[in-house]
């Protein structure tokens, strides 16, 4: 199959941007990396679908949420490592003060619900406007908005924030998540 070459270089571009999405969703690398492929594979296999001059990067994200949410209902009758063997015998030792804060927000955002997680992650980490992550969650921007600001607070007080300047520091990336701006 043949795809044109503006497309395809689109498609490229996205890439980074939804394995991060990616991985913010399945919390797993390898799992994340699969899913995106699958986006791709699909993308392409459906590339007649796409809109000449609408939004690649907002199409490929429904697609993965899609996919995500269908492997999601799949498994989530499965149990992994029910006891937690498995997971006491994996550790990372931190070297550095901002590793540990962003597994703090790793961990804090993987409790959030997955509804404000998801809009968070796409208007906060990924850049999205309100207005698109809207689209790509099929639901009113108005929702987005209080999943987010809902998201936010939650995340706040699981990370015992109570002044964000002070208490995040530097880290763009957790700034960004907590302020970021349509």
């Amino acid at each position: 199959m043949s795809i044109d070459i503006s497309l395809r270089d689109s498609m490229l571009k996205a890439t980074p941007n939804l394995r991060a999405f990616a991985i913010s969703l399945t919390n797993n690398v390898d799992r994340a990396d699969d899913l995106v492929q699958e986006t791709l594979m699909r993308a392409i296999a459906n590339i007649e679908r796409f809109q000449p001059g609408t939004n690649m990067q907002a199409w490929l994200f429904t697609i993965l949420r899609n996919l995500f949410h269908s492997e999601y209902r799949k498994r989530r009758r499965e149990v992994e490592d029910a006891d937690g063997k498995y997971a006491a015998t994996l550790s990372v030792a931190p070297d550095q003060m901002s590793h540990l804060d962003f597994e703090d927000l790793q961990t804090a955002l993987a409790r959030l619900p997955h509804d404000q997680r998801e809009a968070l992650l796409l208007v906060g980490a990924s850049g999205f406007s309100y207005e698109q992550a809207a689209e790509i969650c099929g639901c009113a921007v108005g929702t987005i908005k209080s999943r987010v600001n809902r998201a936010r607070n939650r995340l706040a007080e699981l990370m015992h924030l109570t002044d964000m300047e002070e208490d995040l520091g530097p880290d763009r990336v957790t700034l960004s998540v907590m302020h970021a701006v349509a």
